[in-house]
């Protein structure tokens, strides 16, 4: 059995060959090749996973040597792979959601001309990931790290005849490379300071090694991790990424890209925790960030960019809850595949609202689809009720186990990052709820309007088909989408409470991530009480504003913070003053700098040695008698000078 890792990638890998390089040819078949790839590497997962249950828990990591990939001197680099507990909770999500996804997208993409090319790039996205999660270091962990930023490029900017998904792709690219970079230099230092990048051996050292040299190299991860998970400060690219097929949000946002990066820190989780300040860092960056997608969650009327704000929040949880180091990996784990349940089910239910409505994404011009869509808005409603924390729901026993462990950290550490999960849970009770009410109750405002994208439209080239300015006409999406959405909508409803029963997803992971329990001020039960106390406030304001009141088509001012909030709450424009103009800046006075002192050093030098032999050029004309009117002067100035001396 442990001779058939490699086959977890080799089967995507082999469908994006076939896919990309087939030609027309596959064109009719392309779609169903791609999806049964990519099932045929979660069944051969959960093969894995049934094998590993079979061994005892101490002896269930296994690592597949291929060959040396670089063998020059002390430097070593194999191509090999690890399984153990850890990256077989991701071979199961990525495969598991994956091929759901792909399934689904036979339906969404099924009047796309290129249809085959998509499958193709999905099959990619998911062995590039697999890649990532199974190295057995971290120079192969790159490749994979650099191939899922190659595959989001390619599907964001799938549609790359819009100027905004172009332009989309590119943002998501080059904000990913400053993260690499910080990945690429992690990996150096590794070098230099253990004198290899296999996992075993820096773990092993790590404790044994200088706090400063830990800390340097968990910043570093850190940067990667925010760049990957598009955590603050470089998250400016997830909402621009919705410009891609739906099917790609689902996938990005649930159970591939934006997690890399959690993935990151809890497999690094031997330097963090021998460099407290890194990992202070990173519980800072945590609940930033929750707090900051979810206040942009809540301004957002398109709906694939709510969902959005709602990741980067959600992913904050998961960031906050790694920073804790023991007391948190196992539950950022935990709530990453809860999440991977409820979010890719609500990317499909909001693709599936798209398909009935034209591909209109402002919820303004909703309204009224639960009696038109019976399906969507049960499952939709399911995961809405598992990501705002719904008693018995996934969400529940995920999320509410970080708010725990964060007060567990103790200290006013504690009770502040404590505090920002808690008021995170309430904000993200209030936007799921808007997005809930916006879209599914209330009077059906598409009635006589035409479709037409809010702030940035991300129409999708399927309103060709439906004619993109004629009434909406809902109706439930065909099976092919509807049932990839059921089986979501089970795990949003059932995965949290199987993990949580006699703590058995904290003991499978305990052996790879270890686990301490911390010493929290607060008992469980009053952090229960108060994140639902909050819950409920939150889905009461909500209700107040967009249940009871209606809802108008265009968007009303709003307040300061709403507006800014609209604008991603400045992001963009901070990164355009900040790095766009500072660099122009900056280049302007290095050219300046180069121009005037650089270019006019050399200038002068070479102006004054060509002025200088200009005037001693002079001096040989090629006249005897000037040449005899010198020596006879410099005669003279000797005889002078000899008879002044002795005169003295």
């Amino acid at each position: 059995m442990d001779n058939l890792i490699a086959l977890l990638i080799a089967a995507p890998l082999l469908g994006a060959a076939v896919l990309l390089c087939g030609g027309r040819r596959l064109d009719a078949v392309g779609h169903w090749i791609g999806t049964v790839l990519a099932g045929a590497s979660f069944v051969l997962g959960v093969v894995l996973f049934a094998d590993m249950l079979g061994k005892a828990a101490d002896h269930r990591t296994v690592t597949q040597y291929l060959y040396s990939w670089i063998p020059v001197g002390g430097f070593q680099a194999d191509v090999a792979f690890r399984l153990d507990q850890l990256s077989m909770t991701f071979v199961l999500l990525i495969t598991g959601v994956g091929s759901l996804i792909h399934l689904y997208s036979v339906g969404y993409m099924e009047h796309d001309e290129r249809r085959r090319r998509f499958f193709g790039y999905l099959n990619l996205f998911l062995a590039a990931m697999l890649l990532l999660v199974l190295a057995d270091n971290y120079l192969l962990l790159y490749v994979g790290w650099e191939g899922v930023g190659l595959a989001s490029y390619l599907l964001i900017g799938f549609w790359q005849h819009k100027p905004s998904a172009a332009t989309a792709a590119k943002k998501a690219f080059l904000v990913n490379r400053v993260g690499d970079m910080g990945l690429s230099i992690a990996i150096m230092l590794m070098f230099t300071t253990f004198g290899t990048f296999a996992f075993g051996p820096v773990f092993a050292d790590a404790a044994r090694t200088g706090e400063g040299k830990l800390t340097a190299i968990g910043l570093m991860l850190l940067l990667a991790a925010c760049g990957k998970s598009a955590q603050v400060p470089l998250q400016s690219w997830l909402g621009d990424a919705m410009e891609g097929p739906t099917p790609v949000s689902a996938l990005i946002h649930a159970a591939t890209m934006v997690t890399a990066g959690v993935y990151l820190i809890v497999r690094s989780g031997a330097i963090f925790n021998a460099a407290p300040d890194a990992q202070l860092a990173v519980t800072v960056v945590g609940a930033v960030t929750l707090l900051f997608g979810a206040i942009v969650g809540c301004a957002k009327d398109d709906i694939k960019k709510a969902l959005a704000g709602s990741t980067m929040s959600q992913i904050g949880y998961m960031v906050l809850a790694a920073g804790l180091g023991p007391i948190g990996y196992v539950f950022a784990i935990m709530h990453l595949v809860t999440h991977g349940f409820f979010k890719a089910g609500l990317f499909l239910g909001a693709g599936s609202v798209m398909h009935g409505m034209n591909d209109e994404v402002d919820m303004r011009k909703y309204g009224g689809l639960r009696k038109y869509m019976p399906v969507t808005f049960v499952t939709f409603g399911l995961g809405y009720l598992a990501i705002i924390g719904f008693p018995g729901l996934s969400g529940f026993f995920s999320k509410d186990k970080i708010i725990e462990a964060a007060f567990a950290k103790g200290g006013t550490e504690g009770w502040i990052l404590g505090g920002a999960a808690l008021l995170g849970a309430a904000i993200t009770a209030y936007y799921m709820t808007r997005v809930m009410l916006m879209t599914f109750f209330g009077e059906e405002r598409w009635r006589n309007q035409p479709t037409a994208s809010p702030e940035e439209p991300s129409v999708e080239p399927a309103a060709e088909h439906h004619g993109e300015h004629a009434e909406p006409h809902p109706h439930e999406s065909p099976k092919v989408m509807t049932i990839p959405m059921i089986v979501l909508a089970f795990g949003s409803v059932f995965a949290g409470g199987i993990f949580s029963i006699g703590d058995r997803f904290l003991h499978w992971l305990e052996p790879v991530t270890g686990h301490s329990e911390g010493n929290s001020p607060v008992s469980a039960l009053t952090v229960t009480t108060a994140t639902l106390v909050l819950l409920v406030v939150g889905v009461a304001v909500a209700y107040a504003q967009y249940g009871r009141r209606p809802v108008p088509v265009v968007a009303p001012r709003g307040s300061l913070l709403t507006r800014a909030a609209r604008r991603d709450l400045l992001q963009d424009d901070f990164n355009h003053v900040v790095l766009v103009r500072g660099g122009e800046h900056l280049t302007r006075s290095l050219v300046y700098v180069d121009h005037t002192l650089v270019d006019g050093a050399v200038n002068g030098t070479a102006a004054s040695v060509g002025g200088l032999s200009g005037r001693l050029r002079r001096l040989q004309n090629g006249y005897a008698r000037s040449y005899a009117v010198s020596m006879f002067g410099g005669a003279a100035v000797l005889v002078a000078l000899t008879l002044l001396m002795r005169a003295v």
